[in-house]
């Protein structure tokens, strides 16, 4: 791994503790000065927006592998939402930051986004074909479908960090909960 991608990995746990760590701590905890973080990193908010580009880079790769494992639509669905979970777990702290508006908004360049794109498309449309067959409620429309998935995944970080939940049953549940919210019946699956 080389030093860049070290800081990238530092700052990523060490923000995700404490969100006001400085580049001093993050160097720290990299186990380099903070003069070499620089010559990475001009800025904090220049090590914000490749923790980002990382973040999404991560989770492009982590759907495309859920959405492969299997070619039931469903079983790639569940394992769509445990990747979200992982993903959204360890980058905590930009998913916050982007909820509150505070990061910015570059756009970045990934090999893998046209593939992502594809799959995650492919998958959703899927999704409207099992509406059509009843296996999923018909009355949601998809971006009803997009928004509860992205906000069950969000409850189940949030249920994660407070330690209320048994983690070996976290991901169980937010399947469950999500599957039956729309409409999924578990003697179909």
């Amino acid at each position: 791994m080389n030093t860049q991608q070290k800081i990238i990995d530092a700052a990523i746990s060490v923000l995700n503790e404490n969100f006001s760590a400085t580049l001093e701590d993050i160097a720290v905890s990299c186990g380099i000065n903070r003069r070499t973080l620089h010559r990475y990193f001009k800025s904090r908010n220049e090590l914000l927006e490749a923790s980002h580009k990382n973040m999404m880079e991560a989770w492009e790769q982590a759907a495309i592998k859920a959405c492969d494992s299997s070619e039931d639509p469903l079983v790639q669905l569940e394992y769509l939402l445990y990747a979200g979970i992982d993903s959204g777990t360890k980058y905590a702290f930009l998913i916050k930051l982007n909820d509150y508006g505070k990061s910015s908004s570059t756009a970045y360049e990934s090999k893998q986004i046209d593939a992502y794109l594809k799959k995650r498309n492919q998958l959703f449309n899927t999704l409207q074909e099992l509406q059509k067959q009843q296996m999923i409620d018909d009355q949601f429309p998809l971006p009803w479908i997009r928004i509860l998935f992205t906000s069950v995944i969000t409850a189940t970080i949030a249920a994660l960090r407070s330690g209320d939940i048994a983690q070996n049953e976290v991901k169980r549940l937010a399947w469950y909960s999500f599957s039956r919210s729309i409409g999924i019946q578990l003697n179909k699956i």
